[in-house]
């Protein structure tokens, strides 16, 4: 099976301070077109799916490092600081708003909640920065899933380094390596064969059009380690402001 889905997003960042540390807000809404492609019973068939995909929420709060500054006080900061380490943490929640149809077996919703807690250190040291980030996903039941069976599913673990390198402000490069490993799923109470494990990788770059407007594109490839699973290669271009 073959899927090809083209995703625009619209996302609202907030930072703000909490307990005196730095936290963000973030607020994602994108709409998909996807197309499924495959054989069903050796016969060609091909599925489309237009439509909202879930909102994602994600509040974040640094607990070490990059304390909360704004303007001449944040840009002197940045300037005098060339080595600094970060620890932060962070909870994403998928809401299940997405379009969904109760009678398919393939969707762009998920008709569940996710929620995703993630431990994240970032050291800088001049021009170059690691990151690292541990999450787990947990998932709600589907009590509606296809002609309305009950869908279940374990957690899912990943990790993902990134290497980042500077070249100017708000030019940068970076790669990044990924595993993940579960998300087991159970329909009815009988549990079905497809434990994920995935290998992933991305390039990524980012460059200031002006002083408030920057592109960032990236090219993210999966491979799955297992006989189920998705393999995919993705695009991604994005515009980001600020004010």
């Amino acid at each position: 099976t073959e899927v090809r889905v083209q995703t625009a997003a619209l996302a609202y960042i907030r930072t703000f301070q909490l307990l005196g540390k730095t936290a963000r807000l973030d607020v994602v809404q994108g709409w998909r077109d996807a197309r499924w492609t495959g054989k069903l019973d050796g016969v060609d068939t091909a599925v489309n799916r237009k439509g909202l995909a879930d909102t994602r929420l994600r509040v974040s709060m640094n607990l070490v490092g990059a304390p909360p500054l704004s303007g001449k006080e944040y840009a002197a900061y940045r300037a005098a600081t060339k080595t600094e380490t970060i620890l932060g943490v962070a909870l994403n929640v998928d809401l299940p708003t997405g379009h969904y149809k109760k009678d398919k077996l393939l969707n762009i919703g998920s008709n569940r909640f996710t929620f995703s807690p993630q431990l994240g250190a970032v050291h800088t040291r001049g021009n170059w920065t690691i990151e690292g980030t541990a999450a787990v996903d947990f998932y709600t039941d589907n009590n509606s899933f296809f002609h309305g069976n009950k869908l279940e599913q374990d957690p899912f673990f990943n990790v993902q380094v990134h290497a980042i390198r500077d070249f100017s402000p708000g030019f940068w490069a970076s790669a990044s390596l990924g595993y993940g490993n579960g998300s087991q799923s159970t329909v009815n109470g009988e549990e079905k064969d497809d434990r994920k494990e995935f290998v992933a990788w991305a390039l990524s770059v980012g460059y200031p059009v002006t002083k408030r407007l920057s592109i960032k594109a990236a090219y993210i490839s999966t491979r799955r380690q297992r006989e189920s699973g998705l393999e995919s290669d993705t695009l991604t271009v994005g515009f980001s402001t600020f004010w």
